[in-house]
């Protein structure tokens, strides 16, 4: 459900959407992980094999004791749309995870993307995979160019 000319409007690059009165949910007015990209396809390929391969190592070997398999959800290379007032933003991680949300997108359906406004919960865990001769831009804004190291970023502990 993508915003439509007319009562939906574009303005300076934010999505402007007339609100009803009472106001709806930006589940039902902001788009679906049906509507949004899964992939980018201007964004080079992978950098080894390796890089596919810890993902899949990730998700394998991951083992919440207060958890079933189907309570919680897994991803790699998945995009992730988490701005309300911009619902195209998205960030595009290597891998992530996320408690309290069912496996299937609504019991059904595996997932194009992650949409924030829909699941209604954070990432728990999310990953970033160095690149050699990227990681300046793997790492963003914790990465400190003088000392060529990683700044210390927290740590999430699931309870």
């Amino acid at each position: 459900m993508l915003p439509t000319p007319g009562k939906d409007m574009v303005i300076n690059s934010t999505l402007h959407i007339e609100q009803d009165d009472p106001p709806r949910s930006p589940k039902d007015l902001l788009p679906t992980m049906y509507d949004l990209l899964s992939e980018d396809p201007e964004e080079p390929g992978l950098p080894d094999e390796f890089h596919d391969l810890q993902p899949q190592l990730l998700s394998r070997t991951l083992s919440l004791t207060r958890y079933s398999r189907e309570n919680y959800f897994t991803a790699s290379d998945l995009n992730i749309y988490y701005h309300i007032r911009q619902p195209l933003w998205h960030k595009h991680p290597n891998w992530f995870l996320v408690v309290d949300v069912p496996r299937l997108y609504e019991q059904r359906d595996l997932r194009r993307s992650y949409v924030l406004w829909q699941e209604g919960e954070l990432p728990d865990v999310v990953m970033e995979f160095l690149s050699p001769g990227t990681e300046a831009e793997d790492l963003g804004r914790f990465y400190d160019e003088s000392a060529n190291v990683a700044k210390p970023a927290a740590i999430a502990s699931i309870p």
